[in-house]
């Protein structure tokens, strides 16, 4: 099964030497790693917990978390391969329940669900936060000016749909703001912080806004879009619509250097915006998201932007989906959903829907329509069907950055994008990358033998707060009067820095489609792996596919995209559940 590993040898990293009993006979079996047998073991030494089924229970749980889950459904998990001698489940339940871990709260056992202390209080810090924000008083409006700043943003682009999402904004204190690409999501934004303007300005006051996400790049594209919406807007309301800068959330929360999961904004220090507005909301993992409710003022606008059928967060937690699901047939239920694209070319559009239905065969259909917007190549060689549009692409960049243009460079890098499932292997980025500069040395009759050269596309991979440059922004090394110099495109425009002072830097020819979230290019290639790839979902390939703008080609077999639209990734929380009681606390 692809949720398990096979061990290469005896000597494989993910074995434990000499483990025995239940442990044992899982970790050789690929359910669970090394890792998790080592925490559950030194768990149940300190704890005073002998028995092998509730070790056992713990390992999978610290498994769960690894692989993006916030807690154990103790019900399914033998779904993962039914010939492994599980525990029977009543008793297994009970043993769990009746457990010295449990009683001393290092794990939480809730409704059958089985947590990591750690998490479960995230999870239920942001339910309870949530459901504080909703049940305070509403905040005031003053409906004429309302009524009348409505008539002055009528606009035949702004459809009932973003009206009526703008309007539900400027009602309640939290706003989950969802749709695909092009569905207007920041051009509603502009609009709702121009309708809460002009209620401020009623008493003659402005209001202070923030916008973030959680990368650089990501939130470089928001605060683009917003002000490019902001520009379009009446005399009249953009004047009270001050210039708001985007930032990254570790930013705006206030990084720690001596703490990576705290921040200097929190419940004792919050933040003093009156509006704060996070774009990708796809990608905020749980931990972020309750730091994030722990800062924002309960009588602040909160407003949530995303896709929730987009790829989750890399750490645990699926929230954006978890709050659409919870709120699902709520009548007072934040979520706005925005469904009209107004952007995306009609074939992209055709290929999106039917990823969404999960309809294998409408994607087939979309892919193999011979449209000038989409394009399927079926082929074994992927070699010869990237070539020529990857070698035009890194050419593209060398010329601006040979001729010493840092925008014209930086601006190519969004022209095309060549984008894999994989890190390693025959279908990862970094095979590509070694690959596409190859091709880039052949085409210019000079080999690429350095790190750094004239076009050499780079992507930022972790925050640099001294620099201010931060995970996911991109940009090109341009030869400035003889030296290159590395040209990065942040939230705060261009940035240029010797290369040496950068040092979380990636070549990115190619990019993983995780990194790919929060940016969009016109034309983008997707190379898709094997069929029995693990990380190869429904989610990934729509997201894969909504990045592009104008043209979108995929690379790969029909079995391969079949198997990525029928899987679907699954991620065990509660947040959903706990949303729909509205925070009561079941028994743990």
């Amino acid at each position: 099964m692809t949720e398990l590993f096979e061990p290469t040898s005896e000597r494989d990293r993910r074995l434990v030497t000499g483990a025995a009993g239940l442990l044992g006979a899982f970790n050789v079996a690929g359910v669970v790693e090394a890792s998790d047998v080592h925490v559950a073991a030194r768990l149940g030494s300190l704890g005073g917990e002998p028995d092998e089924s509730v070790l056992l229970a713990v390992a999978l749980t610290v498994r769960a978390v690894r692989r993006g889950s916030v807690c154990l459904d103790l019900a399914t998990v033998p779904a993962l391969d039914p010939a492994l001698p599980w525990p029977e489940p009543a008793a297994w339940a009970q043993a769990v329940a009746a457990s010295p871990l449990t009683t001393a709260g290092v794990v939480r056992l809730d409704h059958g669900l089985l947590y990591l202390d750690r998490y479960h209080r995230l999870e239920s810090q942001v339910c309870d936060d949530l459901v504080a924000r909703a049940q305070q008083d509403a905040p005031a409006v003053d409906e004429a000016s309302l009524a009348a700043a409505l008539e002055r943003l009528r606009d035949p682009h702004f459809s009932d749909e973003q009206r009526d999402a703008a309007v539900r904004a400027v009602r309640q204190w939290t706003t989950v703001l969802t749709g695909g690409p092009g569905t207007g999501k920041t051009s509603t934004v502009a609009r709702i912080l121009a309708l809460l303007a002009d209620q401020a300005r009623a008493n003659d006051e402005r209001i202070s806004i923030a916008l973030a996400a959680p990368t650089g790049k990501a939130a470089a594209r928001l605060q683009d879009a917003v002000a490019e919406a902001v520009a379009g807007l009446d005399p009249d309301d953009r004047e009270w619509v001050a210039r708001t800068d985007a930032m990254t959330l570790h930013r705006l929360l206030g990084w720690r250097p001596d703490n990576r999961t705290r921040f200097r904004h929190d419940r004792t220090n919050r933040l003093k915006y009156d509006v704060v507005v996070v774009d990708e909301s796809s990608m905020v993992e749980l931990t972020m998201m309750a730091r994030l409710l722990d800062a924002v003022r309960l009588r602040s606008r909160l407003v949530l932007l995303g896709d929730p059928r987009q790829l989750t967060s890399v750490g645990a937690g699926a929230v954006l989906s978890d709050l659409v699901a919870g709120y699902d047939g709520d009548p007072a239920s934040p979520v706005a959903s925005l469904l009209v694209n107004h952007r995306s070319v009609a074939d992209i559009q055709t290929l999106a829907e039917a990823l969404r239905a999960g309809d294998a065969d409408g994607v087939l259909t979309a892919l193999r329509a011979h449209s000038e917007h989409v394009d399927f190549v079926e082929t074994d060689d992927a070699e010869s069907a990237l070539r020529d549009d990857a070698v035009a692409a890194a050419l593209d960049i060398r010329a601006a950055a040979v001729a010493g243009d840092a925008e014209a460079a930086v601006a190519a890098l969004d022209r095309h994008r060549l984008l894999c499932a994989h890190r390693e292997g025959p279908f990862g980025v970094r095979r590509w990358n070694t690959q596409i500069e190859r091709w880039l040395g052949e085409a210019l009759g000079q080999s690429i033998y350095t790190d750094w050269y004239a076009g050499r596309p780079i992507l930022v991979t972790t925050n640099d707060h001294t620099l201010e440059v931060y995970n996911g922004e991109t940009g090109v090394a341009v030869l400035e009067e003889g030296r290159l110099r590395a040209y990065i495109a942040g939230a705060g425009g261009l940035k240029g820095f010797a290369p040496g002072r950068l040092d979380a830097i990636e070549t990115m020819h190619a990019m993983t489609i995780h990194k790919s979230q929060g940016s969009q290019a016109d034309r983008v290639t997707v190379l898709l792996p094997e069929a029995g790839s693990r990380l190869l979902t429904r989610e990934l390939f729509y997201t894969a596919v909504t990045r592009a703008q104008r043209h979108v080609r995929v690379v790969g077999s029909e079995a391969a995209v079949r198997a990525a639209v029928e899987t679907q990734a699954q991620r065990a929380t509660g947040l959903r559940q706990r949303l729909r009681n509205r925070g009561a606390t079941p028994p743990g």
